[in-house]
């Protein structure tokens, strides 16, 4: 799910400025830019994991220093890359100044001794938190829109559920009525002898294999097991995941079993409702 955190927190020695992203994306995926040492991005990390599940999160860190002697060097790779990419779009007599290439990102480097590093830790931690907490909140609001079009759709499907379940007696009996103006057509044109017991043994195979009552069955309990994860307190992307995949197969054997046009239609809309719901369980937490 999409959301954006940012808080500061300070004491007499740092500043710390923190803003999170979020965006959809089926699995956690974390990316950090950070004045940190390396060696703090498993500890964010783990902020992060704490209460986010899901969603490609990009997360940015600045510190400000105050007061202490600073340490500052040239990065001399990154002045190179600047100044090999100026001169293919430069004229020769019209060269950047060394002044103008210090200024650019990346250019000057402050080194800061470790052990600030170290000691800014609980200022970042107090940031990332509060950041948590705000980016958490707006995902929630995000998340109570999707909860209600998730419920809305699982109502449309059972509405369709039962609108086929009503009509599966129709499937046997219209099968039955077909088979028999056929044979009696035939009776006529070409004088063929049928028992009753011939069209009662063609007629129960027929309804056996268009039987979808197991399959509407299992249908309505995955709606009923789908709403009770969307309206429990903690949600579970994961199993709303695997309920849909169960959705979608039931409603495709029926879709293959039922000899009926009007219960294919409906098939049709399930299958449109359940295809919406499987893009937003992707992204739910």
């Amino acid at each position: 799910m999409t959301g954006h955190g940012q808080a500061v927190a300070e004491n007499e020695h740092v500043n710390v400025l923190v803003e999170l992203r979020s965006v959809n994306n089926r699995y956690l995926k974390t990316t950090i830019s950070s004045d940190l040492d390396p060696g703090y991005e498993s500890q964010l990390e783990s902020l992060l994991r704490d209460r986010i599940m899901r969603g490609a999160i990009n997360a940015r860190i600045k510190l400000l220093f105050y007061g202490g002697s600073r340490d500052y060097q040239i990065n001399t790779a990154a002045l190179q890359a600047y100044q090999q990419q100026l001169s293919a779009i430069e004229s020769t007599d019209h060269q950047a100044s060394l002044d103008a290439l210090l200024n650019l990102p990346g250019v000057i480097e402050e080194n800061v001794p470790a052990d600030r590093l170290q000691a800014a830790w609980p200022v970042v931690e107090l940031a990332t938190r509060e950041a948590l907490e705000k980016l958490v909140e707006m995902r929630a609001q995000e998340g109570a829109a999707m909860q209600k079009d998730l419920l809305a759709n699982c109502d449309l499907i059972a509405q369709l559920t039962e609108q086929i379940e009503s009509l599966t007696p129709n499937i046997v009996k219209n099968y039955s009525k077909r088979i028999s103006d056929r044979l009696n057509q035939m009776l006529e044109d070409f004088n063929v002898s049928v028992t009753e017991s011939d069209i009662v043994r063609e007629v129960g195979i027929f309804a056996e294999r268009v039987d979808i009552s197991e399959e509407l069955v299992r249908l309505k309990s995955h709606i009923e097991q789908f709403k009770l994860i969307i309206n429990a307190s903690t949600s579970n992307g994961r199993k709303l995941d695997f309920l849909t995949q169960e959705l979608l197969r039931e409603t495709n054997t029926i879709g293959s079993k039922a000899n009926d046009v009007e219960i294919a239609n409906h098939v049709v809309e399930i299958k449109t409702a359940i295809e919406r719901i499987r893009e937003m369980v992707q992204n739910v937490e």
